[in-house]
C-alpha cells in the first residue's frame, strides 16, 4: 500500500445537515423545531439542570462534609529556573518577583518549586519552598528564607 492509494472507508464521510435551507432539504421551514413554543424561539429552551419546576437533583441531594476551599491558602507558584533572570547576589523578595513580572498576585505568599536548574547565587525569600527547590538553591551557593 502506498500513500497515494489511501482511500476513505465508504460511507465514513457524510455531508453535514443544512437546516432551514429550503423545502427540498427535508429540514426547511421550521428547521426541525416544530411549530411555536419555547424551543422553537431563538434563544429558547431551558437552562441545564432545569426539571420543569420540579426541585432539581442538584438541590435535592444533601450537601455533606467540610470543604476547606474557602479557607485554603493560595500561593503564587514559581519555578527556580525563572529565577535565573536575577544577577548574582540579589536578595529576591516576592515584591521583586512581581515587579519583574514573574508572578501575578502574591496572594498568601510565594511557593518556590524545584523545576529546572539555577546557576545564580541568590538569597530567595518566600512563604514555601519544595524540598528540591531549597536543595538546588543551596547547592548553587544561595540561601533560602521562609517568611
Amino acid at each position: 500500500m502506498k500513500l497515494s492509494e489511501l482511500r476513505r472507508a465508504p460511507g465514513s464521510k457524510k455531508a453535514p445537515l443544512r437546516k432551514g435551507r429550503g423545502i427540498g432539504s427535508g429540514l426547511g421551514k421550521t428547521a426541525g423545531k416544530g411549530h411555536k413554543g419555547q424551543n422553537a424561539r431563538s434563544g429558547g429552551g431551558v437552562r441545564p439542570g432545569f426539571e420543569g419546576g420540579q426541585m432539581p437533583l442538584y438541590r435535592r441531594v444533601p450537601k455533606r462534609g467540610f470543604n476547606n476551599k474557602k479557607y485554603a491558602k493560595e500561593f503564587a507558584e514559581i519555578n527556580i529556573s525563572s529565577l535565573n533572570i536575577f544577577e548574582d547576589g540579589t536578595y529576591v523578595t516576592p515584591e521583586l518577583m512581581k515587579e519583574k513580572g514573574l508572578i501575578g498576585k502574591i496572594n498568601d505568599g510565594v511557593a518556590v518549586l524545584g523545576r529546572g536548574e539555577i546557576d545564580k547565587k541568590l538569597t530567595v525569600q518566600a512563604a514555601r519552598f519544595t524540598k528540591t527547590a531549597s536543595e538546588k538553591i543551596i547547592a548553587a551557593g544561595g540561601k533560602v528564607e521562609v517568611v
